[in-house]
């Protein structure tokens, strides 16, 4: 790979990139299929509108490197690292996402309908707007996220920490909260969505 480089529209097919480095590189609209990334390191890389089938990111490490409006199907990051990266609208649809080290980052408008989170930590994560319907995160660590507009309907929450989580105007409607740990803010936010009010008692 040449440092730098750009690449737009292009195909990947049934490639071998195993320990490839892709700093700096830019890749708008292409199409990744049966790729093998595995141990791939990135940092400070564009993905835009681009889409990963089948392909393997197992104990790939990612710093900084933006997945934007991107797809990924049936593609595994299996042991990989994402560290302050930017996957803002990017889709995952029957990806392998455990264990998964995840260090801050913006995930805004992500779509993770129906994936098993259960027992990562995401803390610190902007999950603004984020579809996180059905999924299952039972365990996860969401200290300090930024839920406020995602839509957990249906998730499993059971177990999870959610202290210091903005949670203000999230969809938790029959998501599953057993022993889910919540600050006095998230408690109230929480029973506000429900249809609660919540006022002070009167002197």
């Amino acid at each position: 790979m040449t440092d730098d480089a750009t690449w737009t529209d292009e195909e990947f097919l049934d490639e071998d990139w195993y320990g490839q480095d892709l700093s700096g590189q830019t890749y708008r609209g292409c199409t990744f299929r049966e790729v093998d990334l595995t141990e791939a390191v990135s940092q400070g890389a564009m993905f835009e509108s681009c889409e990963f089938d089948n392909c393997r990111l197992n104990a790939s490490t990612h710093t900084n490197t933006a997945f934007v409006a991107c797809q990924l199907r049936r593609t595994s990051l299996f042991g990989a690292t994402l560290e302050g990266c930017k996957l803002t609208g990017t889709t995952f649809v029957e990806c392998t996402l455990r264990p998964l080290t995840v260090r801050a980052g913006q995930w805004r408008a992500v779509l993770l309908r129906g994936a098993q989170l259960g027992g990562l930590e995401l803390d610190g994560l902007d999950l603004q707007e984020a579809d996180l319907q059905e999924a299952d995160l039972t365990g996860a660590s969401l200290l300090r996220c930024d839920l406020s507009r995602a839509s957990l309907r249906k998730a499993r929450l059971d177990e999870a920490d959610l202290r210091g989580a903005n949670i203000q105007g999230a969809d938790l409607a029959f998501a599953t909260l057993r022993g889910t740990t919540l600050d006095l803010a998230g408690a109230v936010a929480l029973v506000e969505a429900q249809g609660a009010v919540v006022e002070a008692v009167p002197e």
